[in-house]
């Protein structure tokens, strides 16, 4: 029996590319341009491997698309009212990165609140033999406020807790099973809050949801922390929030227009910065592959989806 085709948008590392290839044909879309696609196959393909951006273009020059298979947890890239609307299914990868977002975010604390970047640059100089290092403030016992609590928020209160560190959460509902302090107002959980970490979905819901005055609820000995979408801040305004003191620090692992990021933000010593690797292992890249691969083997063979956000 032939291998089933798919187009497969974006890249990866060799290794993860040919794990698809043993099981399917791959016409690959490095940008999503889907004039790049020979006529025929674009008339006949079925299913989309997504690892980078879906736009409604791309959706519509595929006459028999049925499946988007995303090779992550977070869908914000897919255009998911044009999936919708041609009653396209569209799966992801949950549960699999949750608990490695959850370490860096901790790691990202851990590394702003206690300069520890700053912290290396200053032995690596040689300042070390002229001056002292000043003091900064300990982690454990501080509040943590986590924007989003579920899967991965979570996970990071389990590690934070682990720190003795108090925890607060601001969600669109309380969650049942949880101890944690609510805040029905994200402006509260920022004035409550010491550092306060992103843990929401991206999308056009969660648009700037930090905001200025959120930044100046955290206040001048408040640090952020964003393990989630980088559409989630208002980057110009939290950089401004730093530059002027407004917040003591922040620790991000996504951008606003990544993988661009301001030249600002690159000068600052009051910030710790991640090239989106939170997820980003090889025991999570390994896991989502196999996830990703399981969905498409059900379609092609006629068998329900393994985590369809919207099935057909």
């Amino acid at each position: 029996m032939p291998k089933p085709e798919i187009v497969f948008v974006g890249g990866g590392p060799d290794w993860y590319i040919q794990r698809f290839a043993d099981d399917f044909i791959l016409h690959r879309l490095h940008d999503g341009d889907a004039s790049k696609l020979e006529q025929d196959v674009r008339e006949r393909v079925r299913a989309i491997l997504a690892a980078g951006p879906v736009t409604e273009l791309l959706i519509n020059s595929l006459p028999k698309l049925e499946l988007i298979v995303n090779a992550g947890a977070g869908y914000d890239k897919i255009d998911m009212d044009a999936a919708i609307q041609r009653s396209i299914a569209v799966t992801n990868t949950p549960d699999v990165t949750d608990a490695c977002v959850a370490d860096l975010a901790l790691a990202l604390i851990l590394a702003t609140a206690r300069d520890l970047i700053a912290g290396d640059r200053f032995v690596r100089s040689g300042r070390w033999l002229q001056e002292g290092y000043p003091l900064v403030r300990k982690v454990g016992g501080r509040r943590v406020g986590i924007l989003g609590m579920g899967r991965i928020g979570r996970a990071i209160a389990k590690r934070a807790a682990a720190f003795d560190m108090s925890i607060g959460y601001h969600n669109r509902r309380p969650v049942p099973d949880q101890t944690h302090t609510y805040f029905d107002s994200l402006i509260k959980l920022a004035n409550w809050s010491d550092i306060l970490v992103v843990a929401c979905p991206g999308g056009r819901a969660t648009y700037h949801l930090i905001d200025r005055a959120v930044l100046e609820a955290l206040g001048s000995d408040g640090i952020i922390v964003n393990i989630s979408r980088g559409s989630v801040i208002d980057e110009q305004a939290m950089i401004n929030a730093l530059d002027e003191g407004t917040i003591a620090g922040a620790g991000l692992d996504v951008f606003e227009h990544e993988p661009a990021v301001p030249q600002r933000l690159l000068q600052m010593d009051n910030v710790v910065l991640m090239p989106h690797r939170g997820g980003g292992t090889i025991e999570t890249w390994e896991d989502a592959c196999d996830l990703a691969k399981a969905n498409l083997s059900a379609f092609f063979a006629g068998q329900p989806l393994m985590t369809p956000i919207n099935a057909r």
